[in-house]
This record gives C-alpha cells, sequence and structure tokens, in this order.
C-alpha cells in the first residue's frame, strides 16, 4: 500500500472514508478466498493450480479460491502508476457506444462509421485537455478500428482485440508504440468469468500487452446497495482478473477499470450515469486503486439525457470538476457519450472538452462522504452468489442511498 497516497486522500475524502476504501478492500479480499470465482478456462486454471499445493489457491467444482496472501503477492507485482504512460489526472475519450447520434437530426440509433471513428480521433489528437481515447463508437471490424484510431491519434488508446487478426495487429502496433491497452470486461456477475472473452485475455496476456480490466456491478441488483458494498464487488472482480494476468505473465502491465454502477427504480432499475453520487462512487474506486498502486481507470461526466441538454453539460461540468477536485487517475466518458452509454455525439465531445478546459475544482458540487456500511458487507455474506433486487438492504435504502 501507498501510505503517502493514504495520506493525500484522507485529506481529500476524510479519514473515514478513507477507512471504509480500506475495508472494502479486506471485504473484497474474503470474497475471493470464500466464494471464489466460477471460471473454466484452462490457462487460467491450470495458473491457479499451481498454488494448490501451498493453500494459497483451490481449484474446485469449477470455481477458484485465492487466499488473501496470494492475491497481495501478485498485486504488488504489478507495475505501478508512475511506470504506466498516462499520468494522474487524465481524462480519456473512451466507452464504446453502439450508435453515433445524429446531431443534424437531433436524434439517436445512427450506425457509425470509419469516419465517424476517424473524426472522434482527430479531435482527441488535437484537444490539450484530452489525454487519449477508446472507441467512443464501436465498428464491427476490430481490425478496422484499431488501424483507423492509430492512424489518426498518437496519444494512448484502448480498444478490444477479441479475434487472433486483432490480438496480432494490436501486438504488432504496441511494438512501435507503446501506449496502448486491450480492454477486456473478464467478468460477469455473480462473480464468474465470461467465458466468450476468456481466451483472448488469456492470448494478449501472454502476448505481454497492456491490459484493461473493466468490470460493471451494478448495485441493487448484481452488488449490494451501499458504497461499500458495489465497491467491494468490482474490486473483487478486477482483483481476479489482475492476479490471473500476473501469474500467467508476471510482471505484466494492467489496469484497474473497475466502473460501480448504481440501479435506479425510477428508470426500471436501469443505471443513471448522471448522479453525482455515482460520479462520487467511481472517484472513490480510483482512491483505493491508487492507495494500491495501481493504474486505474474510472467512468465520471456521464449523463442521463438522450439529448445533448444543458443537462447534459451541466452533468459533465460536475463530473469532470469532482474529478478534479478529489484527484484520480484515469478518467473515461466525461465527453460525449448520452444516456446509458448507448450514443455517442461529436457535438457534445467537442462541447464538453470546451467545458474541460476552464472548468475549475471549485466548481464541484457538494457531496456527502460516505463511511463504511457493515450491511453492505453482511448482504454479500448471506447473499453469496444471488442476486441483490430482493435484498433487505436494497429495498428499504432505494430513496436513501445513490440518490443524489
Amino acid at each position: 500500500m501507498d501510505n503517502k497516497q493514504i495520506e493525500t486522500s484522507s485529506s481529500l475524502l476524510g479519514k473515514n472514508t478513507v477507512e471504509m476504501l480500506l475495508q472494502a478492500h479486506k471485504d473484497s479480499l474474503w470474497m475471493l478466498e470464500n466464494l471464489g470465482v466460477g471460471c473454466v478456462q484452462p490457462d487460467i486454471m491450470e495458473a491457479f493450480r499451481a498454488y494448490e499445493e501451498d493453500g494459497r489457491a483451490i481449484v474446485y467444482d469449477g470455481r477458484i479460491y485465492i487466499t488473501e496472501d496470494l492475491v497481495t503477492e501478485l498485486v504488488e507485482k504489478a507495475p505501478g502508476i508512475d511506470e504506466f504512460f498516462v499520468p494522474r489526472n487524465s481524462f480519456l475519450i473512451g466507452g464504446t457506444a453502439p450508435y453515433l447520434y445524429d446531431d443534424e437530426k437531433q436524434q439517436g440509433g445512427k450506425m457509425p462509421t470509419a469516419d465517424d471513428v476517424a473524426t472522434i480521433a482527430r479531435i482527441a489528437e488535437k484537444s490539450g485537455v484530452v489525454a487519449g481515447m477508446g472507441r467512443g463508437v464501436k465498428l464491427k471490424d476490430e481490425v478496422e478500428q484499431i488501424n483507423v484510431m492509430a492512424e489518426n491519434c498518437s496519444k494512448p488508446m484502448y480498444f478490444a482485440a477479441t479475434s487472433d487478426r486483432a490480438i496480432a495487429r494490436a501486438k504488432e502496433l504496441h511494438a512501435v508504440r507503446k501506449n496502448l491497452m486491450v480492454v477486456f470486461c473478464l467478468t460477469r456477475p455473480p462473480l464468474q468469468v465470461n467465458e466468450n472473452f476468456s481466451r483472448a485475455f488469456v492470448d494478449v496476456v501472454k502476448n505481454d500487452l497492456p491490459v484493461f480490466i473493466s468490470a460493471m456491478p451494478l448495485a441493487g441488483i448484481s452488488a449490494p446497495y451501499s458504497y461499500n458494498g458495489v465497491l467491494s464487488m468490482t474490486h473483487a472482480e478486477v482483483l481476479f482478473g489482475i492476479c490471473a494476468a500476473q501469474l500467467i505473465n508476471p510482471g505484466c502491465t494492467v489496469i484497474h477499470a473497475g466502473f460501480p454502477t448504481v440501479a435506479d427504480p425510477k428508470l426500471d432499475y436501469n443505471p443513471d450515469y448522471g448522479l453525482k453520487s455515482h460520479q462520487l462512487l467511481n472517484i472513490l474506486m480510483a482512491h483505493l486503486n491508487m492507495i494500491l498502486d495501481l493504474p486505474s481507470i474510472q467512468s465520471g461526466g456521464t449523463t442521463n439525457e438522450e439529448h445533448p441538454t444543458e443537462r447534459a453539460f451541466e452533468d459533465a461540468r460536475n463530473g469532470q470538476a469532482l474529478a478534479m477536485k478529489y484527484g484520480f487517475h484515469m478518467i473515461r466518458h466525461p465527453f460525449a457519450f448520452l444516456k446509458q452509454l448507448v450514443d455517442f455525439s461529436i457535438y457534445k465531445l467537442e462541447k464538453a472538452i470546451e467545458i474541460a478546459e476552464t472548468v475549475k475544482p471549485e466548481d464541484a458540487p457538494e457531496v456527502e462522504m460516505p463511511e463504511y456500511d457493515e450491511r453492505g458487507f453482511q448482504s454479500i455474506q448471506e447473499r453469496q452468489l444471488r442476486m441483490y433486487m430482493d435484498d433487505p438492504l436494497t429495498t428499504a435504502n432505494m430513496s436513501k442511498i445513490f440518490m443524489y
């Protein structure tokens, strides 16, 4: 742990909130040791089996259980933030919308093209406040997407590579420019490896490509309805991926992309990314990762607006200012996305970049810093691998937690 960062985080967030983060980390370690992660991918299973003899891992009945001692050892092997190619407090054009928002017709649902990706990449390249980019919108051909991004932007970038062709292209590109990451959502609830991507994940790690490990538990659905509850669930999923990567390729670069999210009953339990509490939740995730000295990218500056309204720009300003006030490593989604990250607006991208050029930490709205809620961990112990919609913590607190 980085003791200097603990002091910094305590001064920014408050001692009780940092104690909550440290306890959430311990809760995650308990989950990995006692609940385990479902996995049938042969290379990952074999990597953990090597530690069964000394009792630091158990592979049993399709689940992998990892002791606190082994997790700590493997996390410490990962390269730290100061060794990473993106500096602290960096905003990235990131995420992957399936559609482009038609700014002329003022409606979503337009299928993106390679020209749209090139436009996004060129905007990233010329903007001083944009430190790098993710895909923004998704093309069907991963190799085409990688090529268009690389041709138009020299800054750090991340993209998906799930096919042999895409992994080979990523490897070629990485040999020329080291500032790229390959993104995987390795797990899905409840604590289960997504086997659709597990083989590609292993191939990327074996090829020594920096790997961006995403996880998105939803408080009230797939995680407890409390700050520390959803943080610990998110953290446990990403820690599993970090451990697997370090066993397969010791010392490889891993990025903690845990993306804790909140179910909103007013939206049929879909996430509201415009909540200030959503922004705060992701800032807290970033601070825990900085304390552990893990390169880290979270979500912020998003909105629940369908169109690029004044409210959408206010949400961007709030998210950007909160991030600047409290500090972070990398933030994705702060510019262009609309409701539920479905549409990507070029107009909103450019306007939100203008906001980022002038926004200040003192522009941040007031937020209430959370403290540890024991009920979050109790819910995990009681629910274990079940969902949380009917968990008493969820049903009793829908109008009390996260709702600002």
